[in-house]
């Protein structure tokens, strides 16, 4: 039993190094193959760069789902919202306070209010069945289509250049050796997290989505965590906000979906009375710290401490649900 323990935590710390470096060669890749190809940067960071972002949350969810763990999945899709807002954009703000500018953000906002309220709307019979998974994954595809006809509308937004910047200038085969290294390591690390992940829930009795929800969800959260502090290191409060909204709508519409269309389950009280009230409650403090009614949205130090403040009494809770 202890050499099993011991090799899960191995495979758990060893996958997610595997895992965020995989996610960064992946977007990289991905990001340069289509920056050759012409595309706008704009329509670059919103879209592909948002659904690299979320590829290991996506990728983990497959597995989970596949090998009969669809909680797991659940928790890790609502556990990574909850961490992008409280635990990354609340750890980026402590360290340099995000000034917001875009109107490409402005009008991001409400499109993430709307997919986490339908979301809601569907599972509020405790049921994620096909037919949820089927309109959100119509709803992905919707979205996407959308940003990319923003992006061709929108005017030279500050979000452009800070895009463009970050996109890597490569070579089309060298792009493809990045995009198939990264997605090889994503789909490796993830059945290596996700086989630790449950054989430890299983050693400890701890169920699978809090086990979703907590370790699964801030490792697979990292690599928002590190191009975040990075963006606005940078003075890019836009781009950094930016990823996290695009990466919470794709958690919600690509991740969440997944479980639903792969292996239907009922979920856990916990969800609707816990987990959703508090990622919504999140994002509701978002929009009031960040949009900016009469100016420049801004997250200062103190909001940012909040915020932090507001994970670390989730993870409390979490932590007294488990050892009940």
């Amino acid at each position: 039993m202890e050499h099993n323990i011991l090799l899960s935590v191995m495979a758990i710390i060893i996958g997610f190094g595997l895992l965020i470096w995989g996610a960064e060669r992946f977007v990289h890749g991905a990001a340069a193959i289509a920056n050759n190809l012409g595309v706008p940067p704009l329509i670059i960071g919103l879209t592909i760069v948002g659904i690299g972002t979320s590829a290991p949350e996506i990728l983990i969810s497959i597995i989970a789902a596949y090998q009969g763990t669809p909680s797991l999945a659940v928790g890790n899709a609502l556990g990574s919202n909850i961490a992008n807002i409280a635990l990354v954009l609340g750890t980026t703000a402590v360290v340099m306070p995000l000034v917001v500018k875009s109107e490409t953000l402005r009008r991001e906002y409400p499109i993430m209010f709307i997919v986490m309220l339908v979301s809601l709307l569907l599972v509020i019979d405790q049921h994620l069945g096909r037919i949820d998974g089927i309109i959100l994954l119509a709803g992905l595809i919707a979205m996407i289509l959308w940003m990319i006809q923003m992006g061709k509308k929108q005017k030279r937004d500050i979000m452009e250049k800070e895009f463009e910047d970050e996109i890597p200038h490569i070579t089309t085969p060298k792009a493809i050796l990045w995009f198939s290294v990264g997605l090889v390591l994503l789909i490796v690390s993830s059945r290596g997290l996700v086989w630790g992940s449950v054989n430890i829930a299983k050693a400890a009795g701890i169920s699978d989505l809090v086990i979703g929800l907590t370790i699964v969800a801030i490792g697979t959260s990292l690599p928002e965590l590190a191009a975040t502090i990075v963006s606005a290191l940078k003075k890019e409060a836009d781009l950094a906000i930016g990823n996290i909204i695009g990466s919470n709508m794709f958690n919600i519409l690509a991740v969440f979906s997944i479980p639903g269309l792969m292996s239907p389950l009922t979920l856990d009280n916990a969800v609707l009375e816990r987990d959703f009230p508090f990622m919504i409650g999140l994002s509701i403090a978002l929009f009031i710290m960040a949009y900016g009614f009469k100016g420049e949205g801004r997250i200062n130090r103190y909001e940012g401490g909040l915020l932090l403040g507001a994970y670390i009494a989730y993870m409390t809770v979490l932590y007294y649900t488990a050892v009940a």
